[in-house]
């Protein structure tokens, strides 16, 4: 493989994220390993389901992103509990106990081999039926670990991404099951993340059904005015892990953090931003279509803050 690139794509890049960067080009149906399925590990390239799996064609299939530090899964069980809580949304039972998957998650990693990975745990409807009804359809687990680092490179991150506005919204509450993290729901996630980097950023923000701002594509959203840290209310939206551990991070330090409802015209008035999920972390954003942030102390401590506290060498 023969990769063309640039003399400053070389200085922000260092060999470690190169060659993760290159692992990314792998296909993930051809790579080395072992997924977790059903109880039992596979052979990475083995671990298939039918052309007709239910969740396949009807989105019911429900996930989790979780992030392995220094060989400790980050919120492991807070992370598996949602997963139980999004099939139960979604009515379909997991066929082992918080327990179990727990272990599974923690057997996958050190089979793999990994101190530090992104953990994809999935549950999904299989091909026992086709059909929109799936009342005899079986719920198969999966569980996949790879090496992922940040989602956006750390100098990029120090500076700010950029979004624009999605062209999508996210759906009420009696539209879909907004409280579940349930595949289908991230349809709309990637069409706005594919306009968005069409148009040259990095992601997108999403407004809810009433015109509030909502989330980033695949991640939680903050602002900042005077001192003060708002961000949206999660009620037609994930609540994330990360979300919440970064707001206890921000009131152990001191800060007022509002939960509120805030209109898009609103952006004009705040100083900083930062986006928060398992894949994101914390990343600061400098701008979203025509307004414009700075990332500041706020911003870059809570992104200092995070990375301690994943590794062990914070406590809340």
């Amino acid at each position: 493989m023969r990769a063309n690139l640039s003399k400053d794509y070389h200085c922000t890049f260092s060999i470690e994220r190169f060659g993760t960067f290159l692992m990314t080009l792998i296909p993930f149906d051809d790579r080395d390993g072992w997924i977790w399925m059903n109880g039992d590990f596979v052979p990475w390239r083995d671990a298939k389901v039918h052309v007709l799996t239910h969740g396949l064609h009807y989105g019911s299939c429900v996930f989790e992103g979780e992030r392995l530090y220094n060989g400790e899964i980050f919120k492991l069980t807070p992370h598996t509990k949602r997963l139980f809580r999004s099939a139960e949304i979604l009515e379909m039972e997991i066929p082992f106990t918080v327990e179990e998957i727990d272990a599974a998650c923690k057997a996958t990693v050190a089979k793999m081999g990994f101190e530090n990975a992104y953990i994809r745990p999935v549950a999904f409807r299989g091909p026992e039926q086709m059909g929109v009804a799936a009342q005899q359809t079986r719920t198969h687990v999966a569980i996949a670990a790879w090496e992922w680092p940040s989602y956006f490179d750390p100098e990029v991150k120090r500076k700010g991404i950029r979004l624009m506005p999605a062209p999508y919204i996210r759906p009420a509450p009696n539209m879909a099951p907004t409280e579940a993290k349930a595949a289908g729901l991230y349809m709309i996630c990637t069409l706005s993340k594919h306009a968005a980097e069409r148009a040259g950023y990095a992601d997108a923000m999403m407004l809810d059904y009433r015109g509030y701002v909502a989330e980033a594509t695949g991640a939680n959203i903050f602002f900042v005015r005077d001192g003060v840290i708002y961000t949206p209310t999660p009620d037609c939206f994930l609540n994330g892990l990360t979300r919440q551990t970064v707001i206890d991070l921000a009131r152990s330090r001191g800060f007022t953090v509002e939960e509120t409802h805030i209109r898009p015209e609103e952006l004009a008035t705040f100083s900083e931003c930062f986006i928060t999920g398992s894949a994101a972390e914390v990343t600061p954003v400098s701008e979203i279509g025509a307004y414009h942030f700075t990332p500041g102390n706020l911003s870059l401590s809570l992104m200092e803050d995070y990375s301690l506290l994943v590794r062990g060498e914070l406590k809340l």
